[in-house]
């Protein structure tokens, strides 16, 4: 089923996810909604806030990017990225790998909104799946913007809070317009 998506404003993207404790039917089909969403949607990544779920829980697939590559290594070894796609991420922990570049980022809750922004080039990601399953991997490139961008999200950080402020400031009046959106549909349900 395909969700809304929430946009800048909405609270629940401000809320540090709960921790999933069990896999339970609620979560995989939360999962699988994710997934349909983020398709329909054209993203590579969704995080649980961005569908109103303050949880723990993240979807991601990078394959179908061609113009911005991502590395992949599993036990030290490379992988290919279509060995772990499509990708759920519940309870990630990640550690920052690497010195900081710069890439182009939009949201699916800041439609129309690119920024330029730092983040480590590679991360370390330990995380279950949605069968409750363990994963620990390193990536780079795209998966690792993706990653970090989407436990950003679980922990209630924005891509504008990584924004430089001269760029943030160039996009204010959107922001404020699209928050203020926002607000309205919010006070009218």
């Amino acid at each position: 089923m395909i969700l809304e998506i929430v946009q800048y404003g909405h609270p629940t993207l401000r809320q540090k996810g709960a921790r999933v404790e069990s896999i339970t039917p609620e979560i995989k089909k939360l999962v699988a909604d994710m997934f349909e969403t983020m398709e329909e949607n054209n993203g590579v990544g969704l995080a649980a806030q961005q569908v109103a779920v303050a949880k723990q829980v993240t979807v991601i697939d990078v394959r179908a990017v061609t113009d911005r590559p991502s590395s992949l290594e599993i036990d030290g070894q490379p992988a290919l990225i279509d060995s772990i796609m499509p990708l759920v991420l519940i309870n990630p922990e990640i550690t920052p790998v690497g010195d900081p570049v710069m890439g182009g980022e939009g949201c699916l809750s800041f439609p129309e909104i690119f920024a330029e922004i730092s983040r480590p080039g590679f991360v370390d990601v330990k995380a279950l799946n949605e069968q409750g399953k363990p994963l620990a991997f390193r990536c780079g490139g795209l998966l690792a913007r993706a990653v970090q961008h989407e436990v950003d999200h679980l922990n209630g950080i924005l891509f504008i809070d990584r924004m430089d402020k001269k760029t943030k400031s160039a996009l204010q009046p959107e922001l404020d317009d699209l928050q203020d959106e926002t607000k309205k549909k919010l006070n009218r349900k």
